[in-house]
């Protein structure tokens, strides 16, 4: 007989809080998505078939495409379960990545001038087909809705400041409970990529709140600290979801962060390179935007090394699981190449990390060095376990309550 998957108790009946946080990056989107339909394979041999990510996790943190992702996982289909099951992420991005992102290989001089002419007065997407999808699929569905809290951050650029749509905040600013559409269109909406997004929202007052959004990346294309802050915003208000938990204990969180790969070892720029640029020289260099790949390239890992640290300094260091491949080279390493081969094989980028060695970041090199105690897949299993344990504990914790 096949286990009734119910929806996730409160920390307060349990003994962790559990985080998944999924890094930007575009087309890459595709390389947390296998790593999630892994991990939700190995939850399913556990608890039965119908389990699903948003099963586990306290709150889900996404950026940019870990906000589509993010959302993919939380929002609710006509049944009230979640909209897609990990293992069909693959399928969206191959399905509609060439739609997102259409391909132009035509390399004559005319194509090439035309590419540059827009390239200064324009994003180099229009974002129509990614808009109108996003709208189709999501409908009238609202942040209130999603299957458990998630996170995902955008930022503002009429107030030049983070904005954050998060269920620990809905109910207590109702002009955060954006469509969900909508929040996934601001968030993903990368500079130099895909245009600026506006709308806006009313509280229950009828007051509107205009929000003019940019991709979240700016500001935390690693989401992973803003999800433990808004969890640790809930226990300083006294919510009664965190009643057994007196002080944000980072020893209490079951933290899973997910990048989408990066360059390091290639070393892609250099300053003399760089020392040679202008405006122009810095978004556009090197077939990408080197300024868009910095910023969020520098706040994903200052998040990781920050993480790092304190969970190592409070021995919980087991409750921090980073998965990035920092080796990207060429195609792979693009945000935007939606070709079926660079799609291929981002897939098998995913698929060899999974049997790489669980890496920690160098905090001298910022480099990741490898763990000879287990593989990434190892401790996706290993994960797995404590999040189906912990689930059980909160149910059983509360039937006796």
């Amino acid at each position: 007989m096949e286990k009734t998957i119910s929806p996730l108790r409160p920390p307060t009946h349990g003994n962790f809080i559990t985080v998944l946080s999924i890094d930007g990056g575009g087309i890459r989107g595709i390389i947390p998505g296998i790593i999630l339909g892994f991990l939700e394979s190995e939850l399913q041999k556990i608890d039965g078939p119908e389990a699903r990510i948003a099963d586990y996790f306290d709150v889900i943190a996404g950026t940019s495409t870990g906000g589509l992702l993010t959302t993919m996982l939380t929002a609710p289909n006509e049944n009230k379960r979640p909209m897609y099951a990990a293992k069909d992420i693959k399928a969206f991005y191959f399905d509609n990545g060439p739609k997102v992102f259409p391909q132009d290989r035509n390399c004559s001089p005319f194509a090439q001038a035309t590419k540059l002419i827009k390239a200064i007065t324009g994003p180099k997407y229009d974002g129509k087909y990614l808009h109108s999808h996003l709208k189709d699929k999501l409908g009238n569905t609202h942040l209130r809705h999603t299957l458990t809290n998630v996170v995902i951050p955008t930022f503002d650029i009429m107030q030049l400041q983070p904005a954050i749509f998060s269920s620990y905040e809905v109910k207590n600013h109702a002009h955060f409970d954006a469509l969900l559409s909508d929040i996934c269109i601001g968030t993903s909406a990368a500079p130099t990529y895909f245009p600026a997004h506006n709308f806006d929202t009313k509280d229950s007052t009828g007051r509107v709140r205009k929000f003019n959004l940019i991709d979240g990346g700016v500001a935390a294309n690693n989401p992973a600290l803003i999800a433990i802050g808004e969890v640790t915003k809930e226990i300083k208000r006294g919510s009664p979801n965190f009643s057994s938990i007196k002080t944000a204990e980072y020893g209490r969180f079951l933290v899973l962060s997910l990048g989408t790969g990066s360059t390091k070892v290639e070393e892609k720029y250099t300053a003399e390179e760089a020392a040679r640029w202008g405006i122009f020289g810095w978004l556009t260099s090197g077939h990408s935007a080197p300024l868009v790949n910095v910023f969020t390239q520098a706040n994903a890992d200052i998040v990781d090394f920050h993480l790092s640290v304190v969970f190592k300094a409070l021995d919980s260091e087991n409750n921090y699981l980073r998965i990035q491949d920092d080796t990207l080279k060429g195609e792979v390493s693009s945000v935007d190449i939606s070709t079926k081969e660079n799609m291929e094989n981002l897939a098998k980028v995913a698929e060899g990390l999974l049997k790489k060695p669980v890496s920690r970041v160098n905090l001298e090199t910022g480099n990741l060095e490898p763990s000879k105690h287990e593989t990434n897949e190892e401790a996706l299993i290993r994960f797995a376990k404590l999040l189906s344990k912990e689930k059980y504990c909160r149910e059983t914790s509360s039937l006796q309550k």
